[in-house]
């Protein structure tokens, strides 16, 4: 066996197992406590960079720093007229005042605006001296509880704003463990030994603890949003157990060929582990592309994940060779006798595979126009943020943006901000903005304490989900302000503004991110791989795979298709960050698939094979494994539909789905069939490349497959 420094890691780690596995868990120990236990608040506002509306926060926060922190919003319905109830709304209005974190509320009998038309409805703005990550969760329940009791008898009452809508979204619930559930039973499947079946899923909890808490740790350096560990987590699950998997597997294999456990640990990580390396890489540097957009908060996400996939990467290729170290032969001990390995005929994967290189072209014809048909509803895909409108209807959320919708038209829950240094610039561009067509109402000019700003807020007539709201902004910055601010500086923001921008970010800034993305992903599969073919052929692929993802997620989140049944209250856009926080995150994944097949491909055609024979077996070989893995990862990623954050449903969605395409109609159909009809072209390389390309450690000597391979049963 290749001596190389894998191989030298391995044994150090198989000899040296207890003070491997010691080491491992008090340094666990320790980075959870310091990162647990002094973690920092997280920061939900994708606000930020040069845009308009940060800008205009500045204004905000420096000339009016009573508005610093978020705003609640009391909704009020009234069976008759508002005034008939004020006694009673008063009172709430009072208890409201004297919370903890309250630093005014604006009462709607002294501000006629706040009346509808129709006077059957109110709102009263209640603000906050903090944003909402640093609001006790507590005491806006309370809160909410609060105003709740004292609805009936003909007055309905509920809080609203961004700060409810946290305080009344759950956490991750159960997603973790029935995601390490269906981690146990697919493994139980694939393995049939309890034993085996543990190692990976240790492997992936002391990978994903660590990583955690280092998350933690970094939020005081670069705050994250409150559903990153939720993300990290899950990726980190995916990962960290299918890279154990594919370890162990390799190390079974190894012991079935006749090597002592210590040999088969250091041949199973020159070879899996090797990949493991490549393909968490990948996923890694996939995953800080997102560092080109330039936007502090999906920096964080990304850093986040990638600290998460960068410690379950560690901990396979140094604490699973330990773990090997203390079962040695018994790996397979605690067998369960359904699941039992056999052998015999050849196995499903090989007659598979030999069915798709007798038809290349039909196969691969029938499987790219299948990939092209999901990926159509992605060219109607609309990005924006997701407001109460798509919060369960039991909320305090959904209830507050019920009322002001019916009473006031559904551009109250999407606020603009004019700010100015100039009171004449802002009163002169208030008139203007009220006559324009799609506002419904402006409020007076306020002028702050200092006298050096004043701001007014325009209340559109639609909604931040309607396509018309984003309209109206560039209508208003581009036209109307302009025109009417004549020198003076008026800037239009607020957080609604600020996700129109966000969104227009992205969609300037997404093709720098493909090309980072790709072009890494390239790189790393030419060193591995060695191969233009194979490596321009996976980034094709992958392409097609994550366009047929976006497609299926917006069939189901924006079209309506089955969003009932998977969670969506109604049709949607697409949250804004989603598909751009998924991209990085599925080019890696479908690069770790292509990793582990063709890395086993390799082998045979380095052991003397011809590409079709290479092809069918290292198929053979890699099938139910890579079937395994995905079959993990797909239950990991969707059992977050079963929280209750739109946005983090979205990407369990996506991923979960993308995961299930790339497993089955990309390296099951399309691999074999584009590798058959490309023959020995599969590994051309020229010359001048393959001087300058770096060389990776070459994978332990294995010996040939033998005409049928034994395949575990279930």
């Amino acid at each position: 066996m290749h001596e190389g420094p894998l191989v030298r890691l391995a044994r150090f780690c198989y000899r040296r197992r207890r003070r491997v596995l010691l080491f491992w868990i008090v340094g666990a120990v320790a980075v959870m406590a310091v990162g647990f236990g002094f973690s920092a608040p997280a920061d939900n506002s994708f606000a930020g960079g040069d845009t308009e509306s940060a800008r205009a926060q500045n204004l905000i926060k420096e000339h009016f720093p009573q508005q610093n922190g978020d705003t609640l919003t009391l909704a009020i319905h009234a069976d008759g007229d508002v005034t008939a109830v004020r006694p009673r709304v008063e009172r709430v209005l009072t208890a409201l005042a004297h919370a903890p974190h309250v630093a005014s509320v604006t009462s709607p009998y002294q501000a006629p605006e706040q009346i509808s038309p129709d006077r059957h409805t109110a709102f009263a703005p209640v603000q906050l001296d903090r944003v909402s990550a640093d609001v006790p969760k507590a005491g806006v329940v309370k809160m909410i509880s609060d105003v709740r009791d004292a609805s009936g008898n003909g007055l309905t009452l509920a809080l609203g704003g961004a700060t409810v809508t946290d305080a009344e979204t759950p956490g991750g619930g159960p997603t973790e463990g029935i995601g390490l559930l269906a981690a146990v039973i697919v493994l139980l499947i694939a393995f049939g030994s309890l034993l085996a079946m543990g190692l990976p899923i240790v492997t992936a909890i002391f990978g994903i603890g660590t990583g955690l808490a280092g998350i933690s740790i970094l939020g005081h350096v670069l705050p994250a949003p409150s559903f990153s560990p939720i993300v990290a987590g899950l990726i980190g699950l995916g990962v960290g157990v299918d890279y154990a998997l594919f370890i162990v597997t390799r190390y079974r294999e190894a012991l079935d060929g006749g090597a002592d456990p210590e040999k088969a640990t250091g041949m199973a990580i020159v070879t899996a582990g090797r990949s493991v390396l490549f393909a968490g890489t990948t996923v890694v540097l996939a995953l800080l592309g997102l560092l080109v957009m330039q936007q502090r908060l999906l920096s964080s996400i990304a850093v986040a994940a990638s600290v998460t996939v960068l410690m379950t990467m560690i901990a396979a290729v140094t604490l699973l060779p330990a773990l090997l170290g203390f079962t040695g032969r018994r790996i397979d001990r605690f067998k369960l006798p359904l699941l039992a390995r056999r052998s015999g005929r050849a196995p499903l994967s090989e007659r598979w595979a030999g069915l798709i290189q007798r038809r290349p072209v039909i196969a691969g014809t029938a499987a790219g126009v299948l990939l092209l048909v999901l990926a159509v509803p992605a060219l109607s895909m609309r990005l924006s943020f997701n407001d109460s409108s798509t919060q369960p209807h039991d909320t305090s959320s959904y209830t507050s943006h019920r009322i002001l919708t019916d009473g006031f038209g559904p551009g109250y829950d999407a606020p603009l901000i004019g700010v100015s240094t100039s009171a004449d610039g802002a009163s002169a561009v208030a008139a203007a903005v009220g006559r324009t067509p799609g506002v419904a109402s402006v409020t007076p000019v306020r002028t702050s304490q200092d006298g050096a700003a004043s701001l007014f807020i325009a209340y559109p007539k639609t909604g931040l989900e309607d396509v018309a709201t984003p309209a109206l902004v560039h209508r208003l910055r581009d036209t109307v302000v302009p025109r009417a601010a004549g020198n003076a500086q008026v800037l239009i923001g607020g957080a609604n503004a600020g996700t129109i921008d966000f969104s227009d970010s992205v969609t300037s800034r997404l093709p720098y991110l493909i090309a980072v993305v790709v072009g890494l992903s390239l790189l790393l599969l030419l060193v591995f791989v060695r191969s233009v073919a194979i490596a321009v052929k996976a980034a094709v692929m992958n392409l097609l795979s994550i366009a047929s993802a976006y497609g299926v997620l917006t069939a189901i989140v924006q079209w309506g298709w089955l969003g009932r049944q998977l969670g969506f209250p109604v049709g949607m856009p697409v949250t804004a960050w989603v598909p751009l926080f998924m991209f990085p995150i599925l080019f890696g994944l479908s690069t770790d698939y292509e990793v582990f097949l063709i890395s086993r491909i390799r082998e045979e055609y380095d052991l003397g094979a011809e590409t079709r024979v290479a092809v069918t077996r290292g198929l053979a070989r890699t099938a139910r494994v890579i079937t395994a893995a995905a079959a993990i990862m797909v239950c990991v990623f969707l059992s977050v539909l079963l929280v209750g954050q739109i946005d983090v449903k979205q990407v369990g969605l996506g991923l979960g789905v993308a995961v299930l395409i790339d497993a089955t109609i990309v390296r099951m159909v399309l691999v074999p069939a584009v590798m058959e009809l490309l023959g020995r072209a599969n590994w051309w390389l020229p010359g001048w490349l393959a001087r300058i390309l770096p060389v990776a450690e070459p994978p332990a000597a294995t010996a040939p497959l033998p005409g049928r391979v034994e395949e575990p049963a279930g």
